[in-house]
């Protein structure tokens, strides 16, 4: 990973030689050094691009225009290596062992600048990451990681669960109700695999009872296998959560059920007509993942994870360059402890491969939060101003507040939503000129009225 953003050296470990043969260790040390710090162009202008996105809500005033010979603002330098995105985590909300704000915690102590929690087939837990993140100065990639089946359709292979990210701007996606509807028929459908999970599991000779998984899974969780698998160390039945998937919940497995999945194609659709990004997660799981990428391609897959935290999958990696894909990871972080599990913000993404991505989510984020912005100007109704503050700062004002049109509101979300060029754009400009003309009445809830 020659290109990533710790500013690692291109150059080979051999040193120069001296007068006398040789080289000291300290002359070493300091060409090291030296290598260590050189960039190209290319790679110092993706950083200040990164970096601007980053740190674009940050109270300490650090401008991307202020930099030094690398390319890093001044007030960042000594940050410059921890600037780390973490593409792929778990909270309590699906299957994590983290509230939504120890697990942003956590991302801060281990030097994460930007978060997404991704916790499968739900996107309860992002209001209570965005507060977290705001203590810390985190920002926050509201995401969702939704279960799929693949069908081959006439193709060689068998039909196999497909786990689709999803990337949305800092509004959250548009046509809410649309994705939402199709996460709680997943989620439904897992509380009957669940059941069915724990029938082969008792015919297994393995009892579980159903109160011990949804206490575990907790209040309004869909239980997952990893629920089940906690329960089955609880009860004895197995010593570990890996012996409980290797031996009886891995896919295919004695005790594995399906729910009531969407078909990968369709949530991919269904992700890009709600102004999201989509990437196909851990690919290597896979039994036939150029049949898998190939076909959510034709249906408008964005990327697919290639970083882990042992480096690039090479394999994975030149699949996604023949079907011109984005190369992403994340650690796939859920809490469970132990040496086998990878730690949030370990996946070290290169520098480029930050500032591709962004260059493809960035304008879909933007029409995204137009189209949001958009609907309130049509129908300035309360339930569209609370849309539009579901993941916005004012997401929690009530009376007193310091904002009486809607173009104060957006003004407050687009300060942390978007770039100034992109907020002074000819939509943006002409969207606030029209929320100008809206007041709002603030009670105990936020209020919304046209002006005549």
């Amino acid at each position: 990973m020659g290109d990533r953003y710790s500013l690692q050296s291109h150059s080979n470990n051999s040193g120069s030689s001296n007068g006398n043969g040789g080289t000291t260790k300290k002359t070493k040390a300091k060409k090291k050094k030296s290598r260590s710090k050189k960039m190209t162009m290319e790679q110092i202008l993706a950083s200040k691009s990164v970096m601007e996105w980053v740190f674009l809500d940050s109270s300490s005033g650090s401008t991307v225009s202020s930099v030094e010979e690398f390319g890093v603002p001044k007030s960042q330098t000594k940050f410059a290596e921890k600037v780390v995105l973490e593409l792929h985590s778990h909270s309590i909300c699906s299957d994590g062992f983290l509230s939504p704000s120890a697990l942003v915690e956590r991302a801060h102590r281990n030097g994460v600048k930007a978060l997404a929690l991704t916790d499968h087939d739900t996107m309860s837990g992002i209001p209570e990451a965005l507060e977290a993140a705001r203590k810390f100065g985190i920002r926050i990639i509201p995401g969702v990681e939704i279960s799929t089946m693949f069908s081959p359709r006439g193709e060689s292979g068998a039909e196999e669960p497909v786990h689709i990210l999803a990337y949305y701007s800092s509004c959250g996606p548009t046509r809410f109700e649309k994705l939402e509807n199709c996460l709680a028929n997943i989620r439904d459908g897992r509380y009957l695999r669940a059941k069915n999970i724990l029938s082969k599991l008792n015919n297994l000779k393995m009892p579980l009872k159903w109160e011990h998984v949804t206490k575990i899974a907790g209040n309004g969780v869909a239980p997952g296998r990893l629920h089940v698998a906690r329960a089955m160390v609880e009860a004895g039945h197995v010593e570990n959560l890996r012996q409980a998937f290797n031996r009886y919940l891995y896919d295919g497995g004695p005790a594995y059920s399906t729910g009531s999945e969407p078909l990968a194609e369709e949530a991919v659709q269904l992700i890009c007509q709600t102004g999201g990004v989509a990437a196909l997660a851990h690919p290597w799981a896979l039994k036939n993942p150029a049949a898998v990428i190939r076909r959510l391609k034709d249906a408008g897959l964005h990327g697919m994870e290639v970083y882990r935290s042992d480096g690039k999958m090479e394999a994975f990696s030149a699949l996604a360059d023949t079907y011109g894909l984005l190369k992403l990871g994340g650690s796939d972080y859920h809490g469970r402890g132990g040496h086998d599990e990878s730690d949030l913000g370990c996946v070290n993404l290169p520098v480029l491969a930050i500032h591709e991505f962004l260059k493809v989510a960035r304008p879909i984020w933007c029409s995204a939060i137009r189209d949001v912005l958009q609907s309130y100007v049509e129908e300035p109704s309360e339930s569209n101003l609370e849309r539009i503050a579901m993941y916005g700062k004012i997401r929690n004002l009530k009376g007193g507040a310091s904002v009486s049109c809607g173009k104060d509101v957006v003004d407050l979300c687009l300060s942390s939503w978007l770039t100034k060029e992109e907020r002074l754009s000819v939509e943006f400009e002409a969207l606030k000129l029209k929320l100008s003309h809206t007041v709002i009445n603030q009670g105990s809830i936020i209020q919304v009225s046209v002006m005549t």
